[in-house]
């Protein structure tokens, strides 16, 4: 018994007491009760049952200073927009610097950067590598047929001398393709329709290791109406062509690789956890760090983000057409998509140079499997050990059940067999709640502040013609003064640093009693403090740096 008295994990089939076994059912009796799922749609992971914070129990609600924060942020931005007259104002803006006008208080380096340099074919490339969305791009090595591209039309592109094909065979030319928003209708907004497209969009890695888009096609199916746009074409063609594409970039980054692939599975890791294992679990002990404050942000997401007048529910797809968006995006969605060193591997992009996001997670992806691994082997020895642990199965099975929807074609598991397959799922796990929501979250003020650089919503009709456009057209195709603030305030506050953070790898709570776990934190922490030396030299020497993945800024859940 003396080890039950430090408090040590344990699993369930090293429980030898039947009056702790019975202790462990009845906590877990408690536990499905406290927390339980809720299917608001069919074709969407499942939720929490909780609707609102006030219902949520205390341990896992915001601190005070937290929300105090978060409010004070609100309220700042909202004074400041007043005092200036531009929240609500449905005026169009009439210059493009004009926008540069929006925050006085709130400005950084890379935002400034962003609206100076937004037109540059260069910095579009750059973007698919090491914005807010690195999850698209691929390697192409055949043109899609309904992306006619032919030598002629990107030949003054290219070096001197060769061919697509031969670019193609060489692994230099990329391509981002918006299928899956093929065919989603965008919405009205004031009895006019606005628009979205669902385009492709090549690229070329050229001999100064520049990755540009070397031609854009805006719909899916080529026409004389849907020409694909090329970089000598008229200037305020070839701009207005790399608009639509990044604003469609965007409502799929925030829709599926934002708020689904992290904030909706973290909340379905989270519950699976709370109702599955028992505080005495090691895998309980081990994962609940990296669900602080994830339940109270999702409920508050729901209702900021989704609501009425919510920065997505005034995207041009608005809410329906998100959730259809959400919905295509989980029946395609596979396991290996979701293990970063296969997902790298599936688009071809092991050698792209310059790519900072995949070096940085690559390798903050396996210090987290070596120290899941070291965890995962401690306590459970052996296979046997694995298929033994019905606490486990279950979690494993829940999360299948209310986060993958059963798709066995998707690859997830329903069970575990075998310790392998345990360390791989608990590290996509830690890694996605902590890495990837970084990836994602914090560069949203420096990229998607400067509207031109990326709107969620656009109000006038792709071009169908060339040769037609002005500066004129593009302010009419951007967001009115009123929504383009309404938009910008939402990444502030998003991306802002709060004072309440839980850095990765670290563990205040200290659910581990055993020397060995202290052990192993003290190993991983001291792996992400040299990862984080050599980000921040590397950052230094860099004109555009990539501080996102810096394991001293990453938080260790999905807390904003």
């Amino acid at each position: 018994m003396t080890s039950r008295l430090d408090n040590a994990a344990m699993t369930v089939f090293d429980e030898e007491h039947s009056l702790l076994i019975d202790h462990r059912k009845k906590e877990l009796q408690l536990k499905k009760s406290s927390y339980q799922w809720e299917i608001t749609d069919e074709k969407l992971p499942h939720s929490t049952h909780f609707k609102d914070i006030s219902e949520l129990p205390a341990e896992i609600r915001y601190s005070l200073s937290k929300s105090d924060q978060v409010q004070y942020t609100k309220r700042m931005i909202g004074s400041e927009l007043k005092f200036k007259g531009l929240a609500g104002s449905r005026k169009k803006w009439k210059d493009i610097d004009d926008m540069k006008k929006i925050f006085w208080s709130k400005k950084t380096t890379l935002s400034e950067y962003v609206s100076e340099h937004w037109k540059e074919d260069d910095f579009f490339g750059f973007q698919f590598l090491n914005g807010t969305s690195p999850n698209v791009i691929k390697r192409c090595s055949k043109l899609p047929l309904n992306f006619p591209v032919t030598d002629e039309m990107v030949k003054p592109f290219l070096e001197t001398g060769t061919t697509l094909k031969t670019e193609m065979e060489k692994g230099n030319i990329f391509l981002c393709d918006q299928k899956i928003m093929d065919g989603i209708p965008a919405r009205m907004k004031d009895g006019n329709s606005l628009y979205a497209t669902a385009g492709l969009c090549l690229f070329y890695m050229n001999p100064e290791r520049k990755l540009i888009p070397i031609a854009i096609q805006l719909h899916q199916q080529p026409s004389e109406q849907n020409p694909i746009f090329l970089p000598s074409d008229l200037e305020t063609d070839w701009l207005l062509a790399k608009l639509f594409f990044r604003s469609s970039d965007q409502i799929e980054y925030q829709a599926v690789h934002h708020l689904m692939n992290t904030h909706y599975l973290a909340e379905v890791f989270a519950v699976a956890t709370l109702r599955c294992f028992p505080t005495i679990h090691p895998l309980y002990k081990l994962l609940i760090p990296h669900f602080r404050y994830t339940l109270h942000i999702n409920i508050v997401g729901r209702k900021t983000l989704l609501g009425p007048g919510g920065a997505l529910s005034e995207s041009s797809l608005g809410v329906e057409g998100l959730t259809e968006l959400m919905r295509r995006a989980l029946s395609q969605m596979t396991y290996t998509s979701l293990c970063l060193p296969e997902n790298i591997a599936a688009r071809g992009l092991r050698s792209i140079p310059n790519f900072y996001y995949r070096d940085d997670a690559l390798k903050l992806w396996n210090h987290i499997s070596s120290f899941v691994r070291s965890v995962v082997e401690h306590y459970y020895p052996s296979d046997s050990n694995v298929c033994k642990d019905t606490e486990l199965q279950e979690w494993i099975n829940e999360i299948f059940t209310h986060g993958f929807l059963k798709n066995k074609q998707s690859g997830f598991p329903s069970c575990f067999n075998a310790v392998d397959e345990v360390v791989k799922f608990i590290t996509m796990v830690i890694f996605r709640v902590s890495v990837q929501h970084a990836s994602v979250n914090d560069g949203q003020f420096d990229y998607n502040s400067w509207m031109p650089n990326g709107s969620l919503l656009l109000c006038k009709p792709p071009p169908t013609t060339k040769g037609q456009s002005s500066m004129q057209t593009v302010l009419e195709v951007l967001p009115n003064v009123g929504d383009t603030v309404k938009l910008v305030s939402t990444v502030w506050i998003l991306s802002d640093k709060y004072t309440d953070v839980v850095p990765l790898g670290t563990y205040p709570e200290e659910h581990f009693d055993e020397p060995a776990l202290k052990q192993m934190i003290k190993e991983f922490q001291a792996e992400l403090s040299y990862l984080s030396e050599e980000i921040t030299v590397r950052n230094s020497q860099l004109k555009v740096p990539y501080p996102y993945l810096n394991p001293a800024v990453i938080e260790n859940s999905v807390t904003i």
